[in-house]
């Protein structure tokens, strides 16, 4: 069923901010078109859950389809006993690939495997020493020639070495090389096919923006990419080049490398970038709020709610259950029809749940269904019964009288509010 104009409308002004967003972070123009696209259409087409908010849906959506695309799970080693895992890692000149190798390294290192280093970067003077000194810092082993030139042969040499060294896992440095330097790239092909590597991993810088996706491509089309590194994301950098490699190689992004020390390796967890690329933090820990809302409020008690028709007793387990996702005040807001709550209302009701049930609890069962038959004899006994004052527990019936009739207001109301374009997407 598809959502009335105005709701319609709304999604599409959402789904434009999510591009300027997703732009801003450099993400390739044509990916961010391809994937609002997809947000928009899932948006408009599925109806809204119960307690949660138009902008918190589509979020929820824009999430899914990012780590849906992006690998919901980090991607594995298969390291088999007996053997050594080959991992080859390419890229572009300056984009931190020796660091990064010393980094898998001590990464697998810390996991009980034993790693071994072959730097096949004959090209850059003091490659193998650089190496040698990082990995020296963790006892990896760094197997280098240099002064061989051909890069496959340092390469070959290496894995047989380290394979009678008994390493679980050989890790190669690569030569920087730029997609239009068309010699380097077919010295790496040739290096891929003369070792036969079980993974390929692309590194790619994250200050890199809108040029990763060329870059990305050329690599690809050079020789199979198994995996993407991120690296330099410790700064300001939001990463968006690195979702554009992955449009490019359709592979998954396997690790993050956010810092300068060789500790500074991370496996790739999609919400955690997500959030970074976005700019808003821990979406994951949003988009588990808008699933709890899903199951925790049901469709059929936001109806009851709205229509007015609830007694003190479901007024109380409503709120309960709403202040457990954040501040009443914010959350009540998601509820569909809700429009100009007044903050004073909520924060009312955030700071007298507690007393209220207590009150609840000691009104009778005719009471708590009609809170309109409390008069002052009555007032005074639930008092007693609770031990709260007789004032709090007219606030209580005059808070249910008002919020009843709010309701019963914005029920009347939504229609001519819809008509007229005045339906309020709350932030």
């Amino acid at each position: 069923m598809r959502l009335p104009l105005v709701d319609e409308a709304a999604v599409k002004e959402l789904v434009r901010d999510l591009q300027r967003t997703l732009l801003q972070a450099d993400v390739n123009v044509d990916l961010v078109l391809q994937l609002s696209s997809k947000i928009q259409e899932r948006a408009i087409e599925e109806s809204l859950p119960p307690g949660v908010s138009r902008r918190e849906h589509v979020i929820e959506v824009l999430y899914e389809e990012l780590t849906r695309f992006l690998g919901e799970e980090p991607l594995e080693t298969l390291v088999q006993p007996g053997k050594t895992f080959v991992m080859m890692l390419v890229g572009i000149q300056g984009s931190g690939k020796t660091t990064s190798a010393v980094k898998i390294a001590r990464f697998y290192q810390k996991r009980g495997l034993k790693p071994g280093l072959i730097c096949a970067d004959t090209f850059r003077p003091g490659a193998f020493e650089q190496m040698k000194q990082l990995a020296d810092r963790i006892g990896v082993p760094v197997y280098g020639e240099p002064s061989e030139k051909v890069p496959w042969k340092v390469a070959k040499n290496g894995v047989a070495h380290l394979g009678k060294e008994k390493s679980n896992i050989a890790i190669i440095d690569t030569a920087g090389r730029h997609r239009n330097e068309k010699d380097l790239m077919e010295e790496m092909r040739e290096l891929a096919e003369a070792i036969h590597p079980d993974e390929i991993v692309l590194t790619i810088d994250g200050t890199i923006g809108q040029q990763a996706m060329a870059q990305a491509r050329a690599f690809a089309e050079a020789t199979t990419i198994g995996s993407i590194l991120v690296t330099k994301l410790d700064g300001s950098a939001r990463g968006g080049g690195a979702l554009s490699a992955v449009a490019a190689t359709k592979v998954k992004i396997k690790f993050i490398g956010a810092g300068e020390k060789l500790d500074d390796l991370e496996e790739f967890v999609p919400s955690a970038f997500v959030g970074r690329l976005l700019g808003m933090g821990d979406i994951k820990g949003l988009v588990e709020k808008v699933r709890e809302a899903e199951t925790s409020v049901s469709e059929e008690k936001a109806k009851v709610f709205l229509e007015g028709r609830f007694s003190l007793k479901d007024m109380y387990e409503q709120m309960e259950a709403l202040r457990k996702m954040g501040p009443l005040k914010k959350v009540f807001r998601m509820l569909p029809g809700s429009f100009n709550i007044p903050d004073d209302a909520m924060d009312t009701a955030e700071q007298k749940l507690g007393a209220w049930r207590v009150i609840i609890q000691s009104m009778t069962q005719e009471e708590v269904q009609e809170p309109k038959v409390i008069d002052s004899s009555r007032a005074r006994r639930i008092a007693r019964g609770s031990g709260r004052s007789e004032k709090e527990v007219k606030e209580l019936v005059t808070q249910y009288s008002n919020m009843k009739k709010m309701m019963k207001m914005m029920r009347r109301r939504q229609p001519m509010m819809l008509r007229k374009g005045l339906f309020q997407m709350k932030p």
